[in-house]
């Protein structure tokens, strides 16, 4: 394989990777907060958890892009 064509390859799985964790990390708080409203809470909270699982998703995916984006950085 060419070098432009590996560069473009690790280029993708680098962006991928990023994108993956941080819709997964934004799933995983909004999914806890729904846990928490529906079957902790009976609903009786809804839908306050479930913002508080969103917004602490949201942040957790930001930390994790800031934290993908330093390391490679410190590669460099």
């Amino acid at each position: 394989m060419s070098d432009l064509k590996n560069e473009w390859i690790h280029l993708l799985a680098n962006y991928g990777h990023v994108g993956f964790t941080f819709v997964a990390a934004i799933f995983v708080g909004l999914g806890g907060g729904i846990l928490l409203d529906q079957k902790v809470f009976d609903g009786r909270t809804a839908p306050w958890f479930t913002f508080i699982g969103l917004a602490f998703g949201i942040a957790a995916g930001f930390k994790n892009l800031l934290d993908i984006v330093w390391r490679h950085q410190d590669k460099k």
